[in-house]
């Protein structure tokens, strides 16, 4: 059995594929062990590099809660540090590679350069906020800057850490104040804005160093030019604290292990009652604490892996021969598998197409040899079902020209015999001659009907006048209409329906249809044989059925029934004649109604044709309806 042509076009793009990611994987493998062959990883500069990293990546992680989004913080270092950097997960999982990005990622080294967890880092702890904010002191009381690494906590081990874009803005106006008063109280001052930190209130020093005066940052809490709120942690710092400061407590309570708490500029610590007391379990209580209180507010621990970076260029001297034999390689190998598998795939369409081709110049016998289940074969079902379809509506076609011409001779001629006959003298143009002659020209009429009906539903210019009718009242009316003719056949013609069944339809196309059916079945029913006709409510709507206990209709004729031109009796006699188009009307009535019509038969048994009609005034029914070919 042969595999869909969808699985089949997805194997090959796979394997394209396939081959495409080797050859890449081959020339990035040699070219990146070139590269990284001598590298001296261990040396005083690539140290330094390695701490900026490092901090980097640690304030990173100390101000987003995941490590999403770290990969282009990571490229920016890889390209200015001419360093591999990777980032991965605990479990291993990379989270950003530079590698990544030049399309080669080499293997990990065995063993990571750091372990990047700001909960833990600077073997601070919360509690040692008060230890931070003297270290700060005593760096601003030297006439430096602070410093921001290293430092206590990672939330307090820089000014900045939580603030919101409002904080900024309040620290930035209660510095400028303060440099306004102290430089009223002739101690010229200036804020010192860096992007994204607290601003520094920078007051000229006495002091001098080669003739030059040195600013100081004045962050002495017992200035009283310096507001309290200019050196405060942020909202997000205090709850952090708060939280780990209620953690440490009720792990040292359940310890009983005694303790103190302490506040120093809005931060509070927990310390050992007794320093010498202190123990492991006092560090671990508080550690453990701060890990907890951290977790929802900085990024998980990760590990980092640091190399030489990858600096292939396809476009420099070897690497372009190297990837220019390998991409011909590729396309060689494309294209031999392409070429195989689409002369397959090519040879049933050209089969397809010169059927096509002989059906266009009138062989309608033309057929395709279909094997498989893919879509091509599918393709070959669907094109012999229409070959099929067409050449028997071609046999239709023309059995439907030989009966419709046999249908109008006999009425022409017996028009145009008793007319030459009357006009010879031979023949008496008297009531019942006029009568005869009048249902001639009634067969005409009618059969022209037909015809022009079935034109006018090809063409699109079959028009419906919808309105409300009672489904009721137009079965009573068509029993009424064809009752004499049931009469004359000695056939028994009865109306079932009764209660109101209110549709929207055009009157006189569903009386047509019914009309169609109760003639058919009156036809076909021998004498003293009955006829009914009915309408139930059902499935939303109505089923407007004609039974019968006629002869019935044989099984193979039934799939082909409503099919225009289509007669189960073959004989063109007077009494069982007919063109076979008022079937095929009655289905495009239907069908322009919005309904269907089906019909059972069992031979000597009679048949019933239900027409099935949905209900409702809010039923749109089209106005100008064409037939489906």
């Amino acid at each position: 059995m042969r595999r869909s042509v969808l699985v089949r076009f997805l194997g090959l793009s796979l394997a394209v594929a396939l081959g495409a990611v080797i050859a890449t994987a081959v020339i990035a493998t040699y070219s990146t062990s070139e590269k990284l062959q001598g590298e001296i990883d261990a040396n005083t500069g690539q140290l330094q590099v390695d701490g900026e990293i490092y901090g980097e990546l640690t304030r990173y992680a100390a101000d987003h809660p995941t490590w999403s989004g770290v990969d282009r913080l990571v490229h920016d270092l890889a390209d200015k540090l001419g360093r591999r950097i990777a980032v991965t997960s605990e479990t291993g999982e990379v989270i950003a590679d530079s590698a990544r990005m030049l399309g080669a990622a080499p293997d990990l080294p065995s063993v990571p350069a750091a372990t990047v967890d700001v909960r833990t880092s600077g073997l601070g702890k919360l509690s040692g906020a008060m230890t931070v904010y003297a270290a700060r002191k005593t760096v601003a009381a030297s006439g430096g800057f602070v410093a921001t690494a290293a430092i206590g906590p990672p939330f307090v081990a820089y000014p900045e850490w939580g603030l919101t874009d409002d904080e900024l803005k309040e620290r930035d106006k209660l510095a400028q104040q303060a440099a306004d008063c102290s430089t009223a109280k002739g101690k010229p001052a200036s804020v010192n804005r860096i992007a994204g930190a607290v601003p520094q209130v920078m007051v000229e020093s006495t002091q001098s160093v080669a003739g030059v005066r040195v600013e100081k940052a004045n962050t002495l809490a017992d200035d009283e030019c310096m507001p309290p709120g200019l050196t405060a942690p942020s909202a997000k710092a205090k709850i952090v604290n708060d939280d780990e400061v209620r953690r440490s407590t009720a792990c040292l309570d359940a310890a009983g292990i005694d303790y103190k708490v302490n506040e120093f500029q809005g931060l509070k610590s927990v310390d050992p009652t007794v320093k010498e007391l202190a123990g492991d379990t006092f560090g671990n209580c508080l550690q453990q604490a701060r890990v907890q209180a951290l977790t929802p507010y900085v990024a998980p621990p990760a590990k980092l892996y640091l190399g030489a970076k990858s600096t292939f260029d396809v476009f420099s001297g070897e690497g372009l021969l190297r990837t220019a034999a390998t991409a011909l390689g590729v396309l060689l190998i494309a294209a031999l598998v392409m070429l195989f598998a689409g002369r397959r795939l090519v040879r049933p369409i050209v089969a397809l197409t010169g059927a096509a081709q002989r059906m266009r110049n009138g062989d309608h016998a033309a057929r395709v040899p279909v094997s498989g289940k893919d879509e091509v074969a599918r393709l070959g079902h669907a094109f012999n079902d229409m070959a099929e379809a067409i050449q028997r509506h071609d046999f239709q076609r023309k059995a439907m020209v030989s009966d419709v011409a046999h249908e109008l001779r006999t009425p022409l001629a017996n028009i145009k015999g008793y007319l030459v006959a009357s006009e010879d003298g031979v023949v008496p143009l008297d009531h019942a001659l006029v009568t005869s002659l009048l249902e001639e020209t009634a067969l005409l009429e009618h059969l022209v009907a037909d015809l022009q009906d079935l034109a006018l539903a090809d063409a699109g210019m079959l028009r419906l006048h919808p309105a409300e009718r009672d489904l009721s009242e137009l079965v009573q009316q068509v029993v009424s209409a064809h009752r004499p003719t049931a009469e004359q056949a000695a056939v028994t013609l009865s109306s079932t329906a009764g209660e109101p069944a209110p549709a929207v339809v055009d009157g006189a196309r569903i009386r047509q249809a019914l009309g169609n059916l109760v003639s058919n079945a009156i036809r076909y029913t021998p004498p003293g044989g009955q006829v009914q006709v009915g309408v139930r409510p059902v499935d939303n709507g109505y089923n407007l059925s004609v039974s019968d206990n006629g002869t019935g209709i044989a099984a193979e004729h039934l799939p082909h029934l409503f099919d225009r031109f289509y007669r189960a009796d073959v004989s063109r006699t007077r009494t069982t004649g007919g063109s076979g188009l008022g079937l095929a009307i009655t289905k495009h009535l239907a069908e322009a109604h919005h309904g269907r019509i089906t019909v059972t038969s069992q031979v000597g048994d009679g048949s019933t044709f239900t027409i099935w009609i949905p209900a409702g005034p809010d039923v749109q029914v089209d106005r100008r309806y064409r037939a489906s070919p």
